[in-house]
């Protein structure tokens, strides 16, 4: 039996964010294991943490969805970062916690939340013409309705889009069918205790259509905007039309862009592995 966590992400109010399911001391789960396991919980990501292999990390993560292993995520980041600390973990530096993971080593830091440093984008730049034509028309939308999109792949692939308003946002309505590319939508907001609407659609890779509260799109949307389009520091609000109260707190300091959120343990308890 292995020790085994649900931590939602990204709310201060239990049930209203994006959950995460964490199995800890992974060693001698096998891939195959792993794998079924992510599908079973059918979470948006499944977490397994183990050893770190890098002298630098305090912990290694392997991040799956119910279709496929990521190299980073966001939430899983900050849902697995809090159950091993619930669960005793020490870091090794006062600094903050290091993560190994499939995209390399990501710093943590500990103030009234979680909040990891972004990675590097993967890909960046504008999008073609004909990669934004297809997800227009899976979407609804015209090219005149889009103020700008650029590619913002901190591993899951993310296509990002900026349109004129949080409404705009919220209005959208997918054709999850036809939709063969992650993609990021994002709108500003006047007034209010959130600077913009955010609403992440990814069923190419991971089966969700739509993702609750998402730390890797909201990282490189901020890498994106924030100090520009957006403010250098603010709260983005997720997850509203599924019934969700995500928010997401983005700090840009410099070159280096912090994504954090409140994280709270919903389920602990033990599973096994056959």
């Amino acid at each position: 039996m292995r020790d085994f966590r649900q931590v939602d992400v990204f709310c201060s109010e239990a049930l209203r964010g994006n959950p995460v399911a964490v199995v800890h001391d992974a060693e001698g789960i096998s891939d195959d294991q792993m794998r079924a396991f992510a599908r079973w919980t059918n979470l948006s990501e499944t977490t397994f943490l183990l050893p770190p292999t890098d002298p630098g990390a305090d912990y290694r993560l392997r991040i799956f969805t119910p279709g496929a292993e990521l190299p980073f995520a966001g939430h899983p980041t900050i849902g697995s970062a809090h159950a091993w600390l619930e669960a005793g973990g020490v870091p090794a530096s006062d600094d903050g916690i290091v993560q190994e993971c499939g995209a390399g080593l990501v710093r943590l830091r500990r103030t009234d939340r979680l909040a990891f440093a972004a990675p590097p984008l993967l890909r960046s730049g504008p999008v073609s013409d004909g990669d934004l034509a297809d997800v227009l028309a899976v979407l609804g939308l015209e090219v005149a309705d889009v103020v700008d999109a650029a590619w913002v792949d901190n591993g899951p692939g993310w296509m990002g889009l900026l349109l004129r308003d949080a409404e705009q946002v919220l209005a959208l309505r997918p054709d999850f069918s036809a939709l063969h590319q992650d993609v990021g939508v994002v709108g500003p907001r006047t007034g209010g205790d959130t600077a913009c609407e955010v609403r992440a659609f990814c069923p190419a890779d991971s089966g969700i259509t739509e993702d609750p509260v998402t730390g890797s799109l909201n990282a490189g949307l901020a890498m994106w905007l924030a100090g520009t389009v957006l403010p250098a520091s603010y709260v983005a609000a997720q997850g509203t039309v599924i019934g969700r109260s995500g928010r997401v707190h983005v700090e840009r300091v410099g070159d280096t862009v912090w994504v954090g959120g409140d994280a709270s343990t919903v389920i602990h308890g033990a599973v096994s592995f056959p």
